[in-house]
């Protein structure tokens, strides 16, 4: 299963020059996606997730503690506070934005050259950011959920040729009207796709 199979163009490259990672001043970034993603492609509706999965926050913590989290602002907003343990880094367009536990940069790229902790570093959403984001990727932490739900955020369709699956966790619905899902992760075929921020 998979989150939607629409078949966009390929990723337009970016201009920079192309690297297996993204750099951030002299530091090696490997750039990863991670999200729970509706069979529809949903990510999200109202700034909330439709769903409430337990045992994906509790991977979600693991992946990313110890790490850069880069995110939206409407994300950050949704938070109760900045995830602790993880350097919260929030992209806005939105000049004087005060994000108390968090720095913040108005690019994707300008938000790489923040990060301070060890690779790798985690986009966590929302659909804006994933694709902006997504050029950069070399990996993708997806919980993939078997059931449409209705939303007005989704996770950016995939050039299924550039990725590849490497693992997969499959799970079954854990209550009665509840739903399958599994954990699956995609490497880039050719990691040095990944685009370079300019610099």
């Amino acid at each position: 299963m998979t989150p939607h199979r629409l078949e966009p163009p390929r990723t337009v490259e970016n201009s920079a020059a192309k690297t297996s990672v993204a750099t951030a001043g002299s530091t090696t970034l490997n750039v990863e996606l991670i999200a729970a993603v509706a069979a529809n492609g949903v990510i999200g509706a109202d700034n909330r997730l439709p769903w409430h999965l337990s045992e994906d926050l509790k991977r979600f913590r693991a992946l990313t503690t110890g790490h850069a989290v880069i995110m939206g602002r409407k994300t950050w907003e949704s938070l109760p506070r900045a995830l602790p343990q993880r350097q919260n880094i929030v992209v806005t367009r939105q000049a004087g934005l005060e994000a108390a536990g968090a720095v913040v940069a108005h690019s994707f790229p300008a938000a790489l050259a923040q990060v301070e902790l060890p690779p790798p570093v985690f986009c966590i959403g929302g659909g804006e950011l994933y694709r902006a984001a997504l050029p950069f990727a070399t990996k993708l932490h997806l919980t993939e959920i078997a059931r449409e739900f209705e939303g007005d955020a989704r996770f950016p369709p995939l050039d299924r040729s550039e990725w590849r699956e490497t693992a997969r966790e499959d799970r079954p619905p854990t209550e009665p009207g509840g739903f399958a899902y599994s954990y699956v992760t995609y490497e880039r075929n050719d990691a040095s796709g990944a685009a370079a921020p300019s610099t």
